[in-house]
């Protein structure tokens, strides 16, 4: 089970590409918001209860000085994925994507390109299909509905 989590409401439409790949792969989720600077108890209960709750990857979008997902890193042992959002008040999303990348060691966040939900769904299903073969094989299926794609449009491209 993978949880997805967002500072704010006005992340939902970049985060629910995230819960949308993870269905199309079949993979369980939760997804709610928990702001690090507006509940921060929330936050800390969230990310201590995590893995007792049955998760095993976070992945955490935040935009302007993006705390959330590098604090609930330092709350868990469990994997987390950073997606820097774009927001309304953010200095064009680098905010975001600094506030996120810029961990300091020991405490890791994997981060994805700006508003890139979509990616960091399809990681939370990679880490999870290392050691989980059915999801494992949803994502070379996956993998290979891309490449049919782009083939396809190879061949549109030559009429």
């Amino acid at each position: 089970m993978v949880g997805i989590i967002m500072g704010s409401a006005s992340d939902l439409n970049i985060m629910n590409e995230a819960a949308a790949v993870l269905t199309k792969l079949g993979v369980t989720f939760e997804l709610t918001i928990v702001s690090a600077h507006r509940t921060p108890e929330r936050m800390f209960e969230y990310a201590k209860s995590a893995r007792e709750r049955g998760l095993k990857v976070i992945i955490a979008g935040a935009g302007g000085a993006a705390h959330l997902p590098g604090m609930v890193a330092s709350l868990t042992a469990l994997p987390v994925i950073g997606v820097p959002i774009k927001s309304s008040n953010s200095i064009d999303g680098w905010d975001s994507l600094l506030s996120i990348v810029q961990m300091p060691n020991g405490v890791p966040v994997a981060t994805v390109a700006m508003n890139a939900a979509q990616n960091a769904g399809i990681l939370a299903a990679q880490i999870l299909g290392a050691s989980d073969d059915a999801v494992f094989q949803k994502l070379v299926a996956f993998k290979e509905e891309l490449k049919g794609k782009v083939m396809k449009s190879v061949e549109e491209l030559k009429k």
